[in-house]
């Protein structure tokens, strides 16, 4: 007794563990081909955007920038791909395994069904029947005898609906198996494609980079001329935050300069902006990142870093900027030195800051909604690119907006 409970555990396990492990392969199979798409589109957008700015006379540096970006997001498509082109080589060898399983089941079916259907065939008079009836040596033998060709007849329509289903089963087993079979096909075509276009981008990556290396000095000394820069920037709007919060804090009464004193009001908007971290929509409708948060080696000159406090992203020309959560603009339009324009939009004690926009459509204490649009995005005259400067801060505390945006 103990044995047979042991054994239908072990059975129940098993059968949830297969269970789990279907709707895993199914789950990886969907979220792999939602990240294959993404790529894709963001391949075609890097396409559309260096196609847009041939006509710029762009610098070698920025340039190979964009072809590296380009190179590397190609490298994460293969990469899924193959991801995808594996999980189908699993499913079609378990697919054809079925097939073979249910196709020995149903040759075994219709042989014992034939072989029933002949002794049927032997006794199927009505009179042989009546007359096995009639021989019974008393009634209960009698409805014995009757119970037992009814139970012969159901069998018999049982067997013949198990082989119809084991049919239909097999039969949708060896569509699901072509499919299969053709998707593969698909993505290992589109793979071919793809690694020839990431060999040819790497060729001329390499010319590029080679022309580079003999200047490397005088690149690397622009690249931390923009730095000082960008840095030079990001004290200002540092400055502007914390006048913001003076500001705000001594209107209210609160001496602290550092973060805001909240409002029951101010205090749930900024508890409802932290709830929706990892799934505020872009501040742009479409667009690449071009620089991501933090200190990193630069992808070309590796014997420089670059430092960065938000975010850059690569858009259409004349794009938008729009708030990524409802708000007030805590400041003036403020111009930005060297950075054209920015709108800072206070949610509570965060704030949201959209900088190099050309033009905007709002001033210090509006109410924003969510994917308002509150500015357009500049567009650089040298390089012909069109970037948001993105940033997310928490009272003065720098955020990486990729934790917070959806997909980015």
């Amino acid at each position: 007794m103990k044995l047979n409970t042991y054994s239908k555990h072990i059975f129940i396990i098993a059968f949830l563990l297969i269970g789990c492990a279907k709707v895993y392969s199914q789950d990886t199979r969907e979220s792999l081909e939602e990240r294959r798409i993404e790529l894709r589109d963001e391949i075609q957008k890097i396409n559309s955007l260096r196609s847009s700015n041939k006509k710029k006379e762009k610098s070698v540096l920025t340039e190979v920038e964009d072809l590296d970006r380009q190179i590397r997001t190609t490298e994460n498509l293969i990469k899924v791909t193959n991801q995808q082109a594996n999980i189908l080589t699993r499913d079609i060898s378990s697919n054809t395994s079925k097939i073979q399983t249910l196709r020995k089941e149903l040759e075994s079916l219709k042989e014992d069904y034939g072989k029933m259907i002949q002794k049927s065939y032997k006794s199927k008079s009505q009179q042989s029947r009546i007359m096995f009836l009639l021989s019974s040596q008393n009634f209960l033998q009698a409805y014995k005898r009757l119970q037992y060709m009814k139970q012969y007849a159901n069998y018999r329509r049982k067997q013949g609906d198990e082989i119809k289903v084991k049919s239909e089963e097999l039969q949708v087993l060896n569509i699901n198996l072509l499919d299969q079979k053709k998707v593969k096909e698909k993505l290992v075509i589109e793979n071919r494609e793809t690694r020839a276009q990431l060999e040819q981008n790497r060729k001329s990556q390499q010319v590029l980079i080679k022309s580079i290396r003999s200047k490397e000095g005088v690149f690397a000394s622009q690249i931390k001329k923009k730095q000082q820069e960008i840095n030079a920037i990001d004290r200002q709007i540092d400055e502007i935050i914390r006048a913001s919060i003076a500001k705000a804090n001594k209107e209210s009464g609160s001496s602290s300069r550092d973060v805001y004193e909240l409002t029951p009001e101010a205090k749930a908007l900024a508890a409802n902006f932290a709830s929706n971290k990892g799934k505020l929509p872009w501040p742009v409708r479409s667009g690449v990142i071009s620089m991501r948060f933090g200190t990193q080696q630069h992808p070309i000159v590796k014997s420089t870093t670059i430092e960065s406090n938000g975010v850059r992203i690569d858009t259409d020309k004349g794009a938008k900027a729009r708030a990524i959560f409802g708000g007030t603009v805590v400041s003036e339009v403020q111009a930005v030195k060297g950075a054209n324009k920015a709108v800072m939009v206070r949610h509570g004690d965060y704030i949201t800051i959209y900088n190099n926009l050309s033009n905007v459509y709002v001033t210090k204490g509006d109410v924003v909604s969510l994917n308002q649009d509150i500015g357009e995005v500049a567009t650089s005259s040298s390089s012909g690119k069109t970037t948001l400067h993105f940033l997310i801060y928490k009272n003065t505390d720098k955020m990486d907006p990729e934790d917070w945006i959806g997909k980015m």
